[in-house]
């Protein structure tokens, strides 16, 4: 039966990886998390790695995290995950009544096999630059894999012997004479360690081992040995021993700083994962289909995209396509679009088209037409779309590049209707001083107060004061503001001028009717493709450095 079958325990699954012709490989996992990220990658298996262990307790890796421990996080592991995992159970934390007592635990939760090391416990690390590492005598660890190998609950549990006297500078003699011992004493695999930047020492010890039993090796200081010379020399499995710690703490450390340095986490949240991300990793669709099962459930949130232009402007590069398949960072403005909106598991798309339409070639959107494009504005598309403004539907023009923050934040915010308003006017003599937005209060640098939206105008309008922000082009309806919406809309309908309306006279009708429009005040962290320029413009905002600067 092959390695991975179903029918196989976790233990006979690892125990066919060691039995391989083919060389395998176990990447380390320190956590729940990090362990479905290791599976989700592709390993067949997980190594248990003390020290990454003991550093998501910030402890040193000499048995300073006690095995109580060490096995509570496994079963977080464990549960998270279906392929086998290997401990790297130390010494097996005591004499050979611990190492009974650790076998009998690991069984419990599901746990395919332990690799025990020959040295005294507590242990240290064998990557130390100290020469401190004393090993146990061969006839005491012999007694402690027996003691192991009798208290096994399912007979295909895996013992891995890990022999140190390289780590020891005992010579290769005594390593090989230690690797025989414990193959006769019932270890299912040796792992032979070495810290020599070079591989000469594990490679001279699998020549003369000359596969007579399943040899598993860690090559973290000898990374750069080319993995086919593994593979000729008989090695069964490789562990990738610390890496998905280290660049957890490499990223974590960036980040942490920049956020320090910046007061702000705008400019970090487009190089980190996406809160649902988590929220995937932790099973959460899982209890949603529960949820959708067991109590009933609230309506998924909708997007139509208002794309049927061309680009005013942009005509040298919209020949063959419309503004929304425009190159952005390498891929079209509208791919940039969907990611915003699956990033925020909103996955029906419905995109309302008119210039070349068929041009359009993004996954995960329903494409509709509008016929009259050309002699007619953003309203007359929407109507196209009627029947895709559902429960709960986020409106957008298609040509805007925003930072996740602001969709996330649209999501999260309370309002049947709420439009999304930038405080951060534009120079007035700038094209892009429009859609101005007059609010029942100004943004608040601090305090985040509830306003209402006023009035949409083209130009400054006197009679309302001074401008709020500006309206980016977008809108969120649900519930009753949904109702509202579609009654604004028919009643437009009726004006021999619909087809030049645009988005801002349905938000003044709908406050022209008395319906409350809630404001989404944002601060910079968008732009709009309008024209030439902006192609270069929504490059540089899409690569986005991990500051806030420049993204407006």
């Amino acid at each position: 039966m092959r390695a991975g079958t179903p029918a196989q325990s976790k233990s006979a699954r690892l125990r066919a990886l060691l039995a391989s012709r083919e060389l395998e490989f176990l990447m380390e996992a320190h956590n729940g998390i990090s362990a479905r990220i290791v599976e989700e990658a592709g390993f067949k298996g997980i190594w248990a790695s003390g020290l990454a262990l003991s550093a998501q307790f910030a402890v040193r890796d000499s048995n300073e995290a006690s095995w109580t421990q060490i096995v509570d996080m496994l079963e977080f592991m464990s549960d998270a995950t279906s392929i086998p995992i290997l401990l790297d159970g130390d010494t097996g934390y005591g004499d050979f009544n611990n190492m009974r007592r650790l076998v009998k635990k690991l069984g419990q939760r599901d746990i395919a096999g332990v690799c025990i090391e020959d040295k005294l416990f507590p242990k240290r690390n064998s990557l130390l630059p100290d020469e401190r590492q004393p090993l146990a005598d061969i006839a005491e660890f012999c007694g402690k894999i027996k003691a192991g190998k009798d208290s096994q609950s399912d007979p295909d549990f895996v013992i891995v012997a890990r022999v140190e006297a390289l780590i020891a500078n005992r010579g290769m003699d005594e390593a090989l004479e230690r690797a025989e011992s414990y193959r006769e004493a019932g270890a299912d695999a040796i792992l032979i360690h070495s810290k020599e930047p070079r591989p000469n020492e594990v490679l001279t010890f699998a020549q003369h081992w000359d596969r007579r039993h399943p040899l598993v090796i860690v090559p973290t200081r000898y990374y750069t040995t080319p993995t086919d010379a593994f593979r000729k020399a008989g090695v069964s499995v490789v562990i990738w021993a610390n890496h998905v710690l280290r660049s957890a703490v490499a990223h974590m450390t960036a980040v942490a700083r920049q956020v320090h340095k910046d007061e702000s986490v705008a400019g970090v949240e487009d190089h980190i994962a996406r809160v649902s991300e988590i929220f995937r990793l932790q099973g959460e669709e899982e209890l949603s289909q529960a949820e959708r099962r067991y109590v009933a459930s609230e309506a998924q949130t909708h997007a139509i995209v208002l794309a049927a232009t061309r680009g005013a402007g942009l005509e040298s590069v919209t020949e063959d396509r419309p503004k929304v398949m425009l190159p952005i960072a390498g891929k079209p403005l509208l791919a940039h679009l969907v990611d915003q909106f699956q990033r925020q598991a909103i996955q029906r798309i419905t995109v309302v088209a008119g210039y070349r339409a068929e041009a359009i070639d993004v996954g995960g959107v329903r494409v509709l037409h509008n016929p009259d494009y050309m002699r007619s504005g953003e309203l007359a598309s929407l109507a196209c779309a009627r029947d895709a403004i559902h429960e709960d539907v986020i409106i957008t023009y298609g040509d805007l590049l925003f930072r996740r923050h602001v969709l996330r934040d649209l999501v999260e915010a309370r309002g049947d209707l709420v439009a999304v308003v930038d405080s951060e006017l534009p120079p007035q003599d700038s094209r892009d001083y429009r859609d101005l937005a007059y609010c029942s209060r100004i943004d608040h640098p601090l305090m985040a107060e509830e306003a209402d939206l006023e009035r949409v105008s083209e130009r400054a309008d006197t009679l309302h004061g001074e401008p709020s922000g500006r309206w980016i082009g977008i809108l969120r309806a649900r519930g009753r503001g949904r109702e509202q919406l579609l009654v604004a809309l028919e009643t437009l309908r009726s004006r021999r001028d619909f087809a030049q309306l645009g988005m801002p006279d349905l938000l003044n009708a709908l406050i022209g009717a008395g319906h409350t429009i809630k404001v989404l005040y944002i601060h910079g962290h968008w732009i709009n493709v309008n024209a030439a320029e902006d192609l270069i413009r929504g490059s540089d905002f899409a690569h986005g450095p991990m500051s806030p600067g420049g993204t407006r």
